[in-house]
């Protein structure tokens, strides 16, 4: 079984910070860390692997840093890694993203599943693994918490807010994954040493079939104008009273006062 997944390296969320010029995340320098979600993909890409056989390729966008996330994923027990990187790349939206990963796909060839978490914790969109299949015409299942595939047949247990659905479809087919799927494993000392004499392979946009109009900010319909802090809001106040009905009218003045009755 041929299986890809797809990762990002993503700022530590207690260190996010906005570049004021362009409005995009400020990567170089700040501490970042494999998408926690992106572990879970990449835990069942492993687990299909065991009981099915075959490869497990890591591919991410993403700075020269992202090797690092690329290399944990290598630590944990991934075949092959491919970071597209190039400066083209920067700024792009979910769509642009969704693209350039979708051309990287298509360059590795032949795949059975395609695993994502089901989204970054930098952006929060689940777009992007969406995007992908639609992009490469395949089948999708987004919030994934439970898998089985057996003769070709793909049956996902999907989650969502008034409970649980059950779908089936055929390979291949791009799944996204929610954390309640697995327990990511730790990296072993085999699994380290390899990845630390691992060299990622990189590819650039003249490695990729994408065009200039397609990716980074040129190919991002969505872009960020304006980004502010929201006004803080004012303190309410607790009436406190004794006796209920005391408490009421005080309520009531303060209702008239503020013109709200």
């Amino acid at each position: 079984m041929e299986i890809i997944v797809c990762v990002k390296q993503v700022p530590d969320t207690t260190e996010v910070k906005i570049d004021p010029q362009t409005n995009t995340l400020i990567r170089q320098g700040v501490p970042s860390i494999v998408n926690p979600f992106d572990k879970n993909a990449v835990e069942e890409a492993l687990q299909l692997k065991e009981k099915h056989g075959g490869r497990v390729t890591v591919i991410s966008m993403g700075p020269p840093q992202a090797k690092d996330a690329l290399k944990e994923c290598i630590a944990l027990g991934a075949d092959e890694a491919i970071l597209l990187s190039d400066r083209a790349f920067g700024g792009a939206d979910t769509l642009a993203t969704s693209h350039t990963l979708a051309a990287g796909i298509k360059k590795l060839g032949l795949f059975d599943v395609i695993l994502c978490g089901k989204q970054a914790i930098d952006g929060d969109t689940a777009q992007v693994g969406p995007e992908i299949a639609e992009h490469l015409a395949i089948a999708q299942i987004t919030y994934v918490s439970r898998l089985d595939i057996a003769d070709g047949t793909v049956r996902a247990e999907r989650e969502h807010e008034e409970g649980y659905e059950i779908i089936e479809t055929r390979l291949p087919v791009l799944l996204s994954v929610v954390k309640s799927i697995n327990e990511p494993r730790y990296p072993s000392i085999k699994g380290t040493m390899k990845a630390n004499r691992k060299e990622i392979t990189v590819w650039t946009a003249a490695d990729i079939d994408v065009q200039p109009e397609q990716i980074g900010l040129k190919g991002s319909p969505t872009q960020v104008r304006r980004i502010f802090t929201p006004q803080q809001r004012v303190q309410g106040e607790i009436i406190q009273e004794d006796d209920a009905r005391t408490a009421v009218k005080r309520l009531l003045t303060k209702l008239n006062q503020a013109k709200i009755i």
